[in-house]
């Protein structure tokens, strides 16, 4: 009888991630097929899932890689991302080690100022964040989106990883202070690298959120040569009186290249960084 239960149990379990794994699916199926359609296929009757084989084309993907501005576009998402990924990543875990392995006065106070700001949505912030970009002279300028965003990822990511240094054994730290070396050295040649895992994990999401932000780009960017990869994107909505939707599932997926390489990359710092700081030794 319970090995009966144990089968039946286990084949809910995996009935059910297999009916999660086609849903989660689905849409990225249906817009690489759609992306090697021609683009009036979309609105053939009656409509198709999967094109015939004999329409497969990749003249979607030809059109948009030939185009210069994708070049431009696809370069500027790369530099605004990494920018913004590696500041982030240094600032954040600063503040992760100075709060994590010191005690001073207003400590928890400023951890829960950083809690605070997590909740509060970034579209919100739109019009005051475009008066100080207007005040600094950030607008219509690449390197202008860089702080905003570094901005939006540091509490998350100080978050995560003060917990990862929490978990840095204080003789590892006490005896490099008693070899003579400074706190910088310390942060430098040990924090950061015991906290590699968790700076990598955070860095995946920050990434992500530099790579696909738009509200923001789409706000402040206004030169064609400037713009990022989503603002392009938008771009091919309702031209020449109807959306190309090939060029846009065309671009979409070559779009979703460098995040799938980012995390086949990283996997393992992905897992290992969520989980390490959350139980305390």
């Amino acid at each position: 009888m319970k090995n009966k239960r144990n089968l039946r149990a286990q084949a809910v379990r995996y009935i059910l991630l297999l009916a999660g794994a086609v849903i989660c699916t689905l849409p990225m199926i249906y817009m690489i097929a759609t992306s090697l359609r021609p683009n009036g296929a979309l609105y053939e009757y009656p409509p198709r899932f999967f094109p015939k084989l004999d329409s497969l084309t990749l003249e979607n993907y030809h059109y948009i890689i030939t185009q210069s501005k994708f070049y431009y576009n696809f370069m500027n998402s790369v530099f605004v991302s990494l920018a913004s990924v590696a500041l982030a990543a240094i600032i954040s875990s600063a503040m992760a080690f100075v709060m994590g392995k010191f005690h001073f006065r207003g400590n928890k106070l400023l951890f829960g100022f950083i809690i605070i700001t997590m909740i509060i949505p970034g579209t919100t912030m739109i019009v005051p964040q475009f008066e100080l970009a207007t005040s600094l002279g950030l607008v219509n300028k690449l390197w202008g989106l860089i702080p905003f965003y570094v901005a939006w990822v540091i509490p998350f990511s100080t978050f995560m990883i003060k917990g990862f240094m929490e978990n840095i054994p204080n003789e590892i730290t006490e005896a490099t202070y008693i070899d003579g070396a400074s706190v910088m050295t310390v942060y430098l040649r040990i924090a950061m690298p015991l906290a590699a895992p968790a700076i990598a994990s955070v860095s995946i999401f920050n990434f992500l959120t530099a790579w696909e932000e738009y509200p923001w780009a789409n706000t402040v960017i206004n030169d064609t040569q400037l713009r990022t990869l989503p603002i392009a994107i938008a771009g091919f909505f309702g031209q020449h009186q109807f959306t190309q939707w090939g060029y846009v599932f065309a671009m979409s997926v070559l779009t979703l290249i460098p995040v799938v390489i980012v995390f086949i990359t990283c996997q393992k710092f992905f897992v290992q960084g969520l989980t390490a700081g959350s139980v305390k030794g």
